[in-house]
């Protein structure tokens, strides 16, 4: 089953979808970020409830948690938790907050790869970041699927 990730900026909302095994993430689309936290909540609960109605479904929302590199809050942070505490409200699926630190600079050297115009890049930027957050979300998936238990060394 799919997860999507969510990468909130001031401007542009990235949203990244899971292939239907859950093991890889891909950019998919970028939203516009206007309006309050409530209007950005409902706008995001309705393509989660959109995506879980399709066949592929939706088992789980990551959704970029931004902190500075020593972990403190940024003024980002108090918007996204809003967010994410409403959707936990509006839908009815795990919705997790992520570690962002670095994905937004991790996606920009990905896409510096492929595209040297730094106008095409902006455009991608967003979803890529999103892409990345998914990605470490499913990332960390496996590792607690695979992960030995203690019955597995008896």
């Amino acid at each position: 089953m799919r997860a999507l990730g969510i990468d909130y900026g001031r401007r542009r909302i990235g949203l990244a979808l899971s292939d239907a095994t859950g093991l890889l993430a891909r950019p998919w689309k970028t939203l516009h970020a206007t309006g309050a936290p409530a209007r950005i909540s409902a706008l995001l609960a309705a393509e989660i409830t959109a995506l879980a109605a399709e066949p592929d479904g939706l088992v789980a929302v990551a959704v970029g948690y931004p902190r500075r590199l020593n972990g403190d809050p940024t003024d980002q942070t108090p918007i996204v938790e809003q967010i994410v505490d409403r959707l936990r409200e509006a839908v009815a699926l795990p919705v997790v907050l992520q570690d962002e630190r670095l994905s937004s600079r991790e996606a920009e050297s990905l896409l510096a790869r492929r595209e040297k115009d730094w106008r095409k890049r902006k455009v991608l930027l967003d979803a890529a970041a999103a892409a990345i957050i998914l990605q470490d979300y499913l990332d960390g998936q496996a590792r607690v699927r695979h992960t030995p238990s203690e019955e597995d060394d008896a």
